[in-house]
């Protein structure tokens, strides 16, 4: 009886335990790992769907997984860095457990893996321009002139900005793009701000400090480049409009301009159909404190 009972508080503990998965998401990365012979996996069709199966089954025991992107590049690094044997599995086991600490994670949810691998991805490219933009921010410095941190100014100007775009739009859900111009090259961010039944403007707060920190170089270096949303509302027209990056300040763009740039293909430069049921316009006027240019730094 003890026995059982054992065992029954063993598997209720193991459901207790959260675990992360280091996942390959490409076959570039996977046949970078068959250098070593402990990993014993030879396609990467075959390891995804056999991932995903164990996945499943994790979930079927209401046990919860992490996700995490498992870059060779850093594994090597990581082992070195560390003095590991990486031809471990023990090795790639403690490089996934500061995965689930520090790198880009996204929770199993029982969908399949082609629809999850693409959002881990996208993780991934947003924590590496979070990280880059602040890196140049932080490079900037004291202002010459007046010795304010030239990139926390910014930084807080930028959320302003936001706060101020978002509550002078229409009602619906928002999906915004923010570029920047390099060198040594363009940075690009994507926030998604929907409302709930009751007015409340949802955003995810990772995609918000991505967001914010690109705007924040953009308006620190005086880069060019420019913010573009797009509002989606039930019953009426999606409505477009946007601002130029540029001198250090936002510049409404007519709806031609906004037209446009929407109707043009970036790689080619040949015009492409406009979409049916949107609207192409100017946006609402943000205030004079808003878009002012701070002083030269």
């Amino acid at each position: 009886m003890a026995h059982t009972d054992h065992q029954t508080m063993r598997r209720v503990l193991r459901r207790e335990i959260a675990g992360t998965v280091g996942v390959l998401t490409d076959d570039h990365d996977f046949r970078a790992m068959r250098r070593y012979r402990s990993f014993t996996f030879d396609d990467h069709a075959a390891y995804l769907r056999n991932l995903e199966t164990v996945l499943k089954a994790r979930a079927a025991q209401g046990t919860h997984t992490t996700l995490a992107l498992f870059d060779p590049e850093d594994y090597a690094a990581y082992c070195a860095d560390t003095g590991l044997d990486p031809d471990a599995p023990a090795s790639r086991g403690r490089f996934t457990a500061e995965l689930a600490a520090t790198g880009p994670t996204v929770p199993y949810d029982g969908r399949p893996l082609a629809d999850l691998l693409p959002a881990l991805v996208d993780e991934a490219v947003r924590q590496a321009t979070w990280e880059y933009a602040t890196t140049l921010l932080t490079r900037l410095g004291p202002c010459p002139a007046c010795g304010q941190d030239i990139g926390r100014a910014s930084f807080t100007r930028a959320s302003a900005l936001l706060v101020r775009i978002l509550d002078t739009a229409p009602r619906g859900d928002h999906h915004l793009v923010c570029t920047v111009a390099g060198p040594p090259e363009t940075l690009v961010s994507v926030l998604h701000a929907d409302q709930d039944p009751h007015g409340e403007t949802r955003l995810d707060e990772a995609e918000a400090l991505e967001f914010t920190s690109v705007l924040a170089l953009g308006l620190a270096t005086r880069s060019p480049g420019g913010l573009v949303m797009r509002t989606t509302a039930t019953g009426t027209a999606d409505r477009v409009y946007g601002w130029r990056l540029r001198a250090g300040a936002l510049e409404p763009l007519t709806a031609s301009e906004v037209f446009d740039a929407y109707c043009t293909d970036v790689e080619s430069g040949d015009p492409i159909p406009p979409e049916s049921g949107v609207d192409y316009g100017e946006p609402p006027a943000l205030g004079e404190e808003s878009t002012a240019r701070d002083h030269h730094h």
